[in-house]
């Protein structure tokens, strides 16, 4: 009996879906596979003979079950299933494909376990994903330190920072940490992020003002003395008296009168030290720095660290004269620049309490050797950098890695 065209319609709907779920499923996973592994898409002609052959298969068990399919009566229908078969496979196979192209290669516990931000925070900057990372509720002070400034807390709680949107919320509280001990000098600080980028924010204020420029064994000494003019905080200079010649490092420097607003001193650190004392106690106030300290030149005050015994001379020299010393090209930097150009990065670790490095020394761990990086410093109470294989970690420790990207993932899954 000759069907309508609405049911033969309806008939081939049905028959399509009911034996395109096979090879859709087929084609998505063959794309799923093929894009992952090798890098490369199956044909779109290749999917529509595999789906046709799969659906011919399936089409044939469903004849026997039900003869009046291979009447010449329902060839729309016939028509209508196939159409469905094919579209049902080639999006299967797209879904696939793009999974296959998105899904990271390297998938680890770790990877599970990071939360990540919420869609609503993201936004799109010259198609590239960002996040505004801002402060919920009070800065809370952190217990041994002093309490923060009113002034500091305000700012802090009013803050934000931007960060790229395509790192986990882990990584976010560590770049945040770090950009606001650099930004504000916080003696210590500690971060927590929700999915809305909201930190919770606890915080020390800076602790020593120019003490802390010092390195042990040296000491800070204030002399009045012409100054040349565009001397800045960190130049070498060489401090030349009537009977010795002094090299220091100039950590505070103050013009009497300025030549101009944007000349203002450069520090106020040794505002209650006059020339010739010496700086040996830390200053507990907090010291505010301007963006680009110069000095205007002149008659003024120089701070400079020196070794205790070329302090005790210069206390009793009067207005030595000041030589500023080249530093030369920044060797860092050029440093920084080959590593990239071979491919290689530096990253920063911390070692994880219990994991493979706890409590073992470099050249026990042989990470050199095992993973394919080079340990640059480590830090526990101080900086201690290129480490000999003797150097013992513990938990909490922080390193400067460098080796490849790869590497250094591995490296990380290790320690952290």
């Amino acid at each position: 009996m000759e069907q309508s065209i609405p049911v033969e319609v309806l008939r081939g709907l049905y028959l399509g879906v009911l034996t395109g779920i096979i090879p859709a499923l087929v084609s998505a996973g063959l794309g799923f596979v093929f894009k992952y592994f090798t890098g490369v898409s199956i044909p779109g002609f290749g999917v529509v003979v595999l789906a046709l052959g799969i659906a011919g298969a399936n089409g044939g068990l469903l004849a026997l079950t039900d003869s009046t399919l291979t009447d010449g009566q329902h060839g729309i229908a016939l028509t209508i299933a196939i159409l469905v078969v094919l579209m049902l496979s080639l999006y299967a196979h797209a879904q696939g494909d793009k999974l296959g192209s998105t899904l990271p290669k390297r998938i680890t516990l770790k990877s599970l376990r990071e939360r990540t931000l919420s869609g609503d925070v993201v936004e799109f900057v010259g198609g590239r994903r960002r996040v505004t990372v801002t402060v919920a509720g009070e800065v809370d002070d952190i217990e041994g330190y002093p309490p923060l400034p009113p002034a500091l807390r305000t700012e802090l709680r009013d803050g934000e920072w931007t960060f790229p949107a395509d790192v986990p919320l882990s990584e976010l509280e560590t770049r945040l940490t770090e950009r606001l001990r650099t930004d504000f000098d916080l003696a210590e600080v500690t971060v927590t992020l929700d999915e809305q980028a909201r930190a919770t924010l606890s915080a020390a204020p800076p602790v020593g003002g120019l003490s802390k420029r010092l390195s042990p064994g040296q000491r800070a000494v204030s002399v009045e003395t012409l100054v040349p003019t565009g001397v800045a905080r960190g130049e070498s200079v060489t401090l030349r008296t009537a009977d010795r010649t002094v090299d220091g490092t100039v950590v505070a420097v103050k013009a009497v009168e300025p030549a101009s607003p944007a000349s203002d001193p450069l520090d106020a650190t040794d505002e209650n030290g006059a020339a010739g004392n010496e700086s040996d106690e830390d200053d507990e106030s907090p010291v505010t720095e301007p963006a680009a300290p110069v000095a205007a030149g002149g008659e003024g005050r120089l701070t400079v660290a020196v070794a205790r015994p070329d302090a005790e001379a210069l206390l009793t020299a009067d207005a030595p004269q000041v030589v500023v010393r080249s530093r030369g090209t920044r060797r860092e930097f050029e440093l920084t620049t080959l590593l990239r150009r071979a491919g290689r990065r530096v990253q920063r670790l911390s070692v994880r309490a219990g994991g493979a490095l706890d409590g073992t020394t470099l050249g026990e761990a042989s990470v050199r050797d095992a993973y394919d990086v080079a340990v640059l410093a480590v830090r526990r109470d101080r900086w201690r950098f290129a480490p000999r294989g003797d150097t013992q970690l513990a938990a909490g420790d922080e390193l400067f890695v460098v080796g490849t990207p790869a590497a250094l993932a591995s490296f990380e899954e290790v320690i952290a």
